[in-house]
């Protein structure tokens, strides 16, 4: 049995508008083959853009890499044979089809894995700015919302108080 650790991200390309249609295709091919210890999840990266049309606000998911699939997985010649074998897939994108796996600093920037961060402070809390355009800078936390890895911070700005949005892991806990 191959060890989950092992398993790295990799992009699959797809006919355009077949995204859904491959991840779909692929964890049914995964559960009859039984084969979820080699490959482990599939995502289709989207992004809710709020839209304003005739005085209706609506909200709409669109995919952030149309005509591409991320698949978690380790490579073998079955792994490989199953996800190129998937009709729609093209590829995995790499020199001539080899797959290639994406590198630590691309999975977080792109947000395929949700990271754990575990935070010393809350609601009220006086903290430092530590990473980003605006390091150095101190303020109050107005709100936190762990499940978006998201917190909002009052600071103030060229004299006024300004609300600012941030990761969790771009601020620390100031000093009292």
């Amino acid at each position: 049995m191959a060890d989950k650790n092992e398993a790295k991200w990799y992009v699959i390309h797809t006919y355009s508008g077949y995204e859904n249609k491959v991840a779909s295709d692929l964890e049914k091919m995964v559960g009859n083959r039984n084969m979820g210890d080699l490959i482990l999840e599939t995502k289709i990266p989207t992004e809710k853009t709020t839209e304003i049309k005739d005085g209706v606000v609506t909200e709409k998911e669109h995919k952030v890499f149309p005509g591409y699939v991320l698949v978690k997985m380790i490579v073998t010649d079955d792994s490989w044979y199953v996800v190129r074998n998937i009709h729609g897939v093209t590829g995995f994108v790499g020199p001539a089809s080899k797959p290639v796996p994406l590198t630590d600093e691309e999975v977080a920037n792109l947000g395929v894995e949700k990271r754990n961060v575990s935070v010393q402070y809350e609601i009220g809390s006086l903290v430092k700015i530590i990473d980003g355009p605006l390091e150095g800078f101190e303020g109050k936390v107005e709100e936190l919302d762990l499940q978006n890895n998201g917190v909002t911070v009052l600071i103030s700005m060229f004299g006024r108080e300004t609300s600012v949005s941030l990761e969790l892991d771009q601020i620390a806990l100031g000093e009292n």
